[in-house]
């Protein structure tokens, strides 16, 4: 009889949020991670570019991970990839043909796995032996060609990993689920089933993908000036449908997103992608040569979200493109709700630039996950023993639980983790183990996690009230103040309407800082100066405004004539 492994499951990202897709299987004292994305910002993440898991616990045990294990190409499963392999050290990397290209061009965008190799191509034909499980592929049907969902045996089942998927028998060659493959898995005895539950709210059924690409037709064809797409750079089966419809309308095609012309390129290269006429297609630079009816001009955004690039066309700040009169921008993403207020405010951008707004899930519903009969059946086909739901909000991950407990499974094999939280499989039971660091790392530019709780509230006390600064000289060896109090401020009231507030201030800021002069000497401490003058202005201020805006003091020491002729012979 085989010897019972230690199965152990966490999530670093992707449950109760929508995005960061990170989970780690460890099995014995091996460890696998599947996925390894980021997730946009939310509105009060001011500044910054996007989120990635914490990746601590990793780093600490680099020398037990076995590989990394992408379930398709968007940026919410291989996001994260260029900075979890700085963070722990190269580590193989396994995927299909073209979620492989496109993590490529991720790592080599980010300086620190510029040169990054350790690649592997997988199908849904490859098995791969580690020793403490041999780790299988199942494909899946994803608004991207090659998703994989991924199968890791165990001896006491098959841990099985499903990415993001959902059921349509309609779609073209590389996309297609093996439906027999799947009851062959299931068959086999599944002890914890992973699963997806982004569209777990939604009972609705999604267009076929020709409803789509007929919508995207006479949506083209309807408008007589420019036509701006907005589409995810990943969404490979949406920009083969906007290329089609461009060129059977006569219109030249501009790719204008970050890194979308490699992409398309490898899309092509791989055959992922068909552009039957390669004239059609311009660089952004040639948009002006061309008259308004006959260009569509695709837009993807940096890493693959178009909205932010959307809003600089609108604000005359894009590169390549201003959005102006007779313009349409056509959205043919399908947002999550927590991208609700943005696309509100990128519409309303648009129209005050002059042009018009729509979007493809106004009329069609539209998404590349599994609604409730999809997750319903996928669990039929699976029978697991125990199931998690990942990729998605706490609602969603409990309608998902609700769904199975429809079809007759129990609560206690229904687990709805939270991030760092430990699950162990003992005995086909689920079981809480403790918890890893799991924490939000935010990218801003270049910066890796140096934006923490306290700077995002400065920014939003910058954003809300803004900032006062004064300035004052002192002379501590005559206990004086050397130059008076000089307040300047952004952002918080406008100076010239508000000048007797501020020679106000500067006068409190004046008795506050001879006071502390007079009564300290030799006890004189910087730190607390500044305290002193933050306390009188931050009352004084909040009593007649009722704002509390960032306060920054400037004090500046008089140097004497000794210590300027000591300098000036040194």
């Amino acid at each position: 009889m085989p010897k019972t492994q230690k199965i152990q499951l966490t999530p670093l990202g992707g449950v109760r949020e929508f995005g960061k897709n990170m989970y780690i299987v460890e099995i014995d004292d091996t460890i696998f991670v599947l996925d390894a994305g980021l997730k946009y910002p939310e509105n009060e993440m001011l500044g910054v570019d996007f989120v990635i898991p914490e990746l601590t616990y990793l780093a600490e045990n680099a020398d037990k991970i076995a590989g990394v294990f992408l379930t398709h190409g968007h940026s919410d499963a291989i996001g994260a990839l260029p900075y979890l392999l700085d963070e722990v050290g190269d580590l193989p990397v396994f995927g299909s043909e073209l979620t492989i290209e496109l993590a490529k061009i991720n790592t080599q965008n980010y300086e620190p796995t510029k040169k990054f190799a350790d690649f592997h191509v997988v199908t849904e034909k490859t098995e791969i032996d580690f020793g403490v499980t041999t780790i299988s592929f199942f494909p899946t049907t994803h608004t991207i060609p090659e998703s994989l969902g991924v199968v890791l045996s165990t001896t006491s089942g098959n841990i099985v990993y499903t990415g993001d998927f959902r059921f349509d028998p309609a779609v073209s060659e590389g996309y297609k689920t093996d439906m027999a493959r799947l009851a062959e898995i299931g068959k086999s005895g599944v002890l914890a089933l992973i699963s997806s539950s982004a569209n777990a709210l939604s009972s609705e059924q999604s267009a076929s993908e020709s409803a789509i690409a007929n919508k995207i037709y006479d949506t083209i064809d309807d408008w007589e000036g420019r036509v701006i797409i907005a589409c995810n750079s990943g969404n490979i089966g949406r920009v083969q449908q906007v290329i089609d419809s461009a060129l059977a309308l006569g219109r030249r095609i501009a790719f204008t997103g970050y890194d979308m012309n490699a992409i398309v390129d490898t899309a092509v290269r791989l055959k992922k992608l068909r552009i039957d006429d390669k004239h059609m297609i311009i660089s952004p630079k040639e948009i002006d040569k061309y008259p308004d009816n006959e260009l569509v001009i695709v837009e993807t955004g940096r890493m693959g979200e178009p909205l932010e690039a959307v809003m600089k066309m609108a604000s005359k700040h894009h590169h390549n493109v201003k959005i102006k009169e007779g313009d349409l921008v056509y959205s043919v993403t399908s947002p999550s709700v927590a991208f609700e207020t943005r696309v509100a405010r990128t519409m309303d951008a648009v129209y005050r630039a002059g042009g018009v707004m729509v979007t493809l899930a106004k009329d069609l519903r539209v998404s590349g996950h599994a609604n409730v009969r999809d997750l319903q059946f996928f669990l039929d086909l699976m029978r697991p023993k125990n199931l998690i739901p990942v990729q998605g909000e706490y609602r969603e991950l409990k309608a998902h639980a609700d769904l199975a407990m429809e079809i007759g499974m129990l609560p206690e094999h229904i687990y709805l983790a939270k991030l760092g939280e430990t699950i162990a499989l003992k005995d086909g039971n689920i079981l809480p183990e403790g918890k890893v660091p799991a924490e939000n790392v935010m990218i801003d530019g270049s910066g890796v996690g140096d934006i923490g709780s306290v700077v995002l509230r400065d920014r939003k006390v910058l954003s809300e009230d803004g900032i006062f600064i004064v300035a004052i000289t002192i002379s501590r060896s005559k206990k004086k103040i050397v130059s008076k109090a000089f307040v300047h401020t952004r952002g918080f009231v406008y100076l010239k309407k508000s000048r007797d507030l501020v020679k106000e201030a500067s006068e409190k800021v004046n008795l506050a800082v001879q006071d502390y002069l007079s009564s300290h000497g030799k006890d004189f401490d910087w730190a607390d100066i500044k305290g002193e003058i933050r306390d009188t202005l931050g009352k004084f201020l909040y009593e007649q405004t009722k704002r509390k805006p960032a306060i920054l003091p400037v004090v500046l020491e008089e140097r004497t004539n000794q210590r300027a002729t000591k300098n000036k012979k040194s």
